[in-house]
């Protein structure tokens, strides 16, 4: 399917998904969005869609997931310089606002790839916030070989937006190391993918909230009275939103994960696990 038509097509798709999740009345929503978005950035498999669709349910809100046109464009958009890429972004998601009705209210998008470009689109929208949930790279790791996104075993498949699972190299892979990549285990190119997320999400640190995942699950209330000012919502409704959060998913690793596949998590992204605390 050509670029432009494909583009398209995904841009609809999420319209229709965003439709279903848009209130109010109908003249308000053919506004524009509201610029202070909420993107939700970070390692798949971290908390993100969780995140932000306790988020978006918020009044006010919209919920637009991971708007698939966005999401397709990452790729490329990532080895632009911050402000020609900032442009792009800025029509992609005010284009998935007014399709799907959304005019009015605060969106909230949680695109994992969003974190390699996050200084555009700070650029793009200088009042949007940025959340960064971070989950131990362990469980991350195992969550992701559930998955199997990575793996030999699908490859030749394509996720919502056109993007190919398998072994393949990914643009976030470093340069110098694409042939080891290619070579490198499940479990490794599992923890390979957390640390590139993770690093890629800490990049504006003024502008990001950075939230534990492990935190958000044990204790919302206290997540709540962290993210609530920054957000400038409600702490009570927030808590109950993120009250929602699966406790019995930190720590999996510890019964998911052989000792092989531990090791090779570790031997890949020990460094950062060690500076995060975990």
């Amino acid at each position: 399917m050509p670029g432009a038509l494909r583009s398209t097509a995904l841009q609809l798709r999420t319209a229709r998904r965003v439709l279903r999740r848009s209130s109010g009345p109908l003249r308000a929503r053919l506004g524009r969005l509201d610029e202070r978005l909420v993107f939700i950035v970070g390692s798949p498999r971290s908390g993100t869609t969780f995140l932000g669709r306790a988020i978006g349910s918020l009044p006010g809100f919209v919920d637009l997931g991971e708007v698939a046109a966005l999401k397709a464009s990452v790729p490329e958009l990532a080895s632009r310089a911050p402000d020609e890429a900032a442009a792009r972004l800025r029509r992609l998601l005010a284009l998935a606002g007014r399709l799907g009705l959304a005019g009015g209210l605060r969106a909230v998008e949680h695109t994992p790839e969003n974190a390699f470009v996050a200084e555009a689109l700070a650029l793009a929208f200088p009042e949007a916030r940025f959340v960064h949930p971070v989950r131990d790279g362990r469980d991350v790791a195992a969550s992701l070989l559930e998955r199997g996104w990575l793996s030999e075993e699908r490859g030749g498949e394509d996720d919502d937006a056109g993007l190919p699972y398998g072994p393949g190299v990914r643009f976030w892979v470093e340069r110098e190391r694409a042939e080891e990549f290619g070579r490198a285990g499940d479990a490794r190119r599992a923890a390979w993918a957390w640390r590139r997320y993770v690093e890629a999400a800490r990049s504006i640190p003024d502008r990001t909230l950075e939230l534990r995942y492990e935190e958000l699950a044990a204790l919302p209330d206290a997540a709540a009275a962290r993210l609530a000012p920054f957000l400038g919502v409600e702490a009570e409704a927030l808590a109950a939103a993120l009250s929602e959060a699966r406790v019995s998913a930190v720590g999996r690793y510890r019964r998911d994960l052989p000792r092989e596949q531990l090791v090779e998590v570790e031997a890949e992204c020990g460094e950062l696990l060690r500076e995060l605390g975990y």
